[in-house]
């Protein structure tokens, strides 16, 4: 396979789903298989949904997911521009081109009369489609003559140009479009329910299909790999690529992401419902104000985002589940990605992240950390939060839990757990942490070990239970019956702090 072009090509018109992401991923691990290029597009032809941030957002979300294009706006413009929008002349030329080979017809009608074929239709119990079975009774440039037709355009009356497509024969061979997706296999298509596509508007802009079309050919593009919600699709991009004599790129569609629960498409709704995001970063409507959660301001690791996407809907037929970008691009191949729908999992999401989380060095995880204490004007070494970090991680899925799981470690508890002091802090349990306190007192080299060591002599000889200590103990230290290992706490706090801490839980409690 050489010279391999793939292209993602989102419409600016709000945040990009992490469906868009993942088109975006598997074009990439495609085009990075076979060395090939990425190129991001952006197919702004719609102007009445044209968002303007959000072409920076798609940007922004790439890059944060590390995969960025190799070619688009603003970066190593070969076959530019990337934005349709600058490229209107190009289609115009094209849907021209169309016209004069007796592919595309200039088509007068008025939304009036349209309406009122759909409304006949509709009381006949028929629906209506517009192509070779009723395009001779519409007024277009097939229905009227010569004369007419360059009359109406001379008088500068609306006008759409629409594809001619194919008329289906009597031949069985001839009554499909048929075609085979990398992913689906064999698809075929009835001739005689398509319907003659708008390819140019009466606004002077193209439709998504001739500026698709035409900008994958120019731009080279190969593989088109896409949501299976351009399936569709397919026999009339197919139809434009022969009625333009072109070479046909191989096309692959994509299964949808489905919702946690039940059928039908992942939407920002399933999100709201069940507090996850399903965008890549947070993202504010400027029209109404409206912030959207986002992978990454909820904390996710980037790496274990994509980690999660590149496995909804593609799997590499081993047992591995955790993968790099470069273990990915190696491993991926478009015939192991599924033809049903990729169930999404708010808890497999999260159980990606623990496990980058883990692979982290408790250094990194410490640096992440900082800001957060330093917010809560919090300032200690950097060895002292390496350790901490090391007694907790394994508890933690982001890293904005660090401070529940460890804030004891910095701060005297200001509170006790109610339940667990009604359930733990018995008669005798003040006059158990006195004598603790004495104990503490004895130990000269303050370490986990070496206080360990003597607690438990000293729980030995005096024939209790070690939980009558060791949970009031624990009350004292941490405010609640929760943390790791109790000594490593007392060792990093100190004698004098554990000591403190014990008296003050003595008296409040």
């Amino acid at each position: 396979m050489t010279n391999v072009r793939v292209r993602f090509a989102p419409s600016p018109t709000g945040p990009l789903h992490i469906g868009g992401v993942r088109t975006a991923l598997f074009n990439y691990l495609f085009a990075k298989k076979h060395n090939g290029t990425f190129i991001l597009r952006i197919e702004d032809t719609d102007q009445t949904r044209y968002v303007a941030n959000a072409e920076q957002y798609i940007i922004d979300a790439l890059n944060w997911c590390n995969i960025p294009f190799d070619e688009g706006p603003g970066k190593n413009e070969k076959f530019g521009p990337y934005r349709q929008s600058e490229r209107k002349d190009i289609y115009k030329q094209y849907a021209q081109i169309l016209i004069e080979k007796g592919k595309a017809y200039y088509a007068f009608d008025t939304n009036e009369e349209l309406d009122f074929h759909r409304i006949d239709h509709e009381e006949k119990g028929k629906t209506f489609i517009y192509n070779w079975h009723n395009r001779l009774k519409l007024t277009n440039s097939i229905s009227l003559s010569k004369e007419e037709v360059s009359k109406r355009l001379a008088n500068g009356d609306k006008y759409v140009v629409r594809f001619k497509m194919h008329e289906p024969l009597i031949e069985e061979t001839e009554a499909t479009i048929e075609t085979v997706d990398m992913i689906r296999g064999d698809v075929s298509f009835r001739k005689d329910i398509l319907d003659d596509k708008i390819l140019f508007k009466s606004d002077g802009m193209p439709t998504y299909h001739l500026a698709n079309i035409v900008d994958d050919h120019l731009m080279e593009i190969t593989h088109v790999i896409r949501g299976e919600e351009w399936l569709p699709s397919l026999p009339l991009h197919i139809a434009l690529y022969e009625a333009f004599g072109w070479k046909t790129p191989e096309f692959a569609h994509l299964p949808l992401i489905l919702k946690p629960v039940g059928k039908g498409k992942l939407s920002k709704r399933d999100g709201d419902k069940l507090g996850f995001p399903v965008f890549p970063l947070a993202y504010k409507n400027e029209e109404t104000g409206e912030i959207s959660r986002g992978y990454k301001e909820d904390g996710y690791f980037a790496d274990a985002f994509i980690n999660m996407l590149a496995l909804l809907g593609w799997n590499p037929g081993t047992e591995q589940e955790i993968f790099t970008l470069e273990e990915l691009s190696d491993a991926f191949t478009i015939e192991r990605v599924s033809k049903s729908g990729a169930k999404f999992s708010p808890d497999k999401t999260n159980w990606f992240n623990q496990q980058y989380m883990l692979l982290k060095s408790d250094k990194e995880l410490a640096e992440l950390y900082m800001p957060i204490l330093a917010e809560k004007g919090i300032k200690k070494d950097n060895e002292f939060v390496i350790k901490v970090i090391s007694l907790i991680k394994e508890r933690a899925t982001f890293v904005a839990d660090f401070w529940d799981l460890s804030n004891f470690f910095f701060e005297t508890p200001a509170a006790y757990d109610e339940k667990a002091v009604k359930k733990q802090w018995k008669e005798d349990s003040p006059e158990l942490m006195k004598e603790l306190i004495a104990v503490i007192e004895t130990v000269e080299y303050f370490t986990s070990l070496n206080f360990e060591t003597t607690v438990k002599e000293w729980i030995t000889t005096k024939e209790i239970g070690f939980g009558k200590v060791m949970q009031p103990f624990r009350l004292s230290l941490v405010g609640a019956l929760k943390g790791p290992n109790l000594f490593d706490i007392a060792e990093m706090i100190g004698k004098q702090e554990t000591i403190n801490r014990i008296k003050k839980a003595t008296d409040t409690l």
